[in-house]
């Protein structure tokens, strides 16, 4: 991964650092404490000194460093000296890094299948990999989970003071963890792509990273279909990045994307890449949603793209899927292939569904399909709504323009129908 500064260096080094330090001495809430503030240290140190020849040694130095002392703390506190003390560092780690240098191995898929512990519930591996991994927020995961802020520090919380032995699983035991480290990465691509907040549409690094891992499981598990077909999805999303904003940061939706700018050699691999996985028997959901994406990445224009062939795509989805999402999206392929009636129909259906009634997407594509119809005010109404409940500036921007659009002093918009952003 490029690194650009000091910050891009630490944000990069942050959870192999954290998974080197858990898998050797396994607590895990005072080894994320001990990294913070190893962290930390370095933000002032390096600037003032310059970043050392070797700054993931000296950052498992100093984050071991502190973890003697948490140790230590927690020893007097709870009174048992003997247990505690087997498992406190030695002296001699004090010592300069090159006296004892960690391992050079990248610990952050060691982090991510120890973070998937078959103890914690589901959502709770999940959140956890999204906070040690990711270096998503709190309020990223919530979004991520469609819940509420104080709902899921109350689960990060007691995930951390479960006292789960977190180690690095044998054989058999990650592959049970398989399906939680997919959807982890998952989410960190999604919220690298498609960011939740802030001033950027998307966050390279992050969905880099999420690329990256992605291929070090598809590595680690070459047999394994989904594992494939998440690396495929995650391609072929990530090739049309570079046409998906403006030269000022505007979101431009794919339909008016210039697509010779879209990453051809990510389409090819991506593709490539589903359809062998597609050949091993029933394909699971990864996999079709790569199958989807590829028949976007694949249409020469907007205009040829195979709508009816996504919708029964999105119907295959829905069968084993509960997302809303998908659901979302199902509505918008079926507007594409059999009219925008047939869309908002389904989108009715979704109204009362609370993880999406908060979502600034349901009004988003309630608002496509009303313009579609050629209901501008009601598109008008649902466009300011999505902007109201949107957390992305460049969505929010995106939104108001498309609302601006369908103002009646407006004679000069354009007549064409809007399309889906992706």
């Amino acid at each position: 991964m490029a690194v650009s500064g000091p910050e891009d260096l630490l944000r990069e080094l942050a959870p192999q650092v954290l998974g080197a330090v858990v898998r050797r001495y396994g607590h895990f809430d005072l080894a994320e404490d001990a990294v913070q503030e190893a962290l930390l240290a370095a933000a002032i140190q390096w600037a003032r000194d310059g970043v050392p020849d070797d700054p993931r040694a000296w950052l498992v130095t100093v984050a071991a460093r502190r973890l003697t002392d948490l140790l230590r703390a927690e020893q007097a506190r709870r009174r048992r000296e003997d247990t505690v003390a087997a498992r406190a560092l030695p002296d001699d780690w004090l010592s300069p890094p090159a006296d004892r240098p960690p391992p050079a191995s990248d610990d952050t898929l060691v982090l991510l299948f120890m973070c998937c512990h078959p103890s914690l519930s589901p959502p709770s591996q999940i959140a956890l990999t999204l906070r040690a991994v990711g270096g998503l927020t709190t309020a990223q995961i919530a979004r991520a989970f469609m819940v509420s802020e104080a709902t899921m520090t109350r689960r990060i919380t007691r995930v951390k003071d479960s006292g789960v032995p977190f180690r690095l699983p044998g054989t058999a035991e990650r592959a049970q963890r398989t399906g939680a480290v997919l959807h982890a990465l998952y989410l960190i691509f999604n919220e690298g792509y498609a960011s939740t907040s802030g001033p950027d549409l998307h966050r390279a690094e992050l969905a880099a990273e999420a690329i990256r891992l992605a291929r070090m499981v598809h590595r680690l598990l070459p047999d394994d279909a989904e594992a494939a077909g998440l690396l495929a999805l995650m391609l072929l999303t990530d090739a049309r990045r570079p046409a998906r904003t403006g030269k000022d940061g505007a979101l431009i939706p794919m339909a008016e994307q210039d697509r010779t700018l879209w990453n051809a050699a990510f389409i090819a691999e991506g593709v490539q890449l589903v359809t062998n996985a597609l050949s091993r028997g029933v394909p699971g959901p990864y996999q079709l949603q790569a199958a989807i994406a590829a028949l976007h990445d694949e249409a020469p224009t907007a205009e040829e793209t195979d709508w009816p062939q996504i919708t029964a795509l999105y119907e295959l989805l829905m069968r084993g899927s509960g997302n809303p999402m998908i659901a979302l999206n199902h509505a918008v392929a079926a507007a594409m292939s059999r009219g925008p009636e047939a869309g908002l129909d389904l989108l009715e259906s979704l109204a009362g569904d609370d993880r999406l009634s908060g979502d600034h997407r349901l009004h988003a594509v309630r608002a496509h399909l009303l313009e579609m119809s050629g209901d501008g005010q009601g598109a008008r109404a649902a466009y300011r709504e999505a902007a109201r409940r949107a957390m992305s500036l460049p969505q929010q921007r995106y939104l108001h323009a498309r609302a601006a659009r369908l103002e009646p002093d407006v004679p000069d918009r354009d007549p064409d129908p809007p399309q889906p952003v992706a």
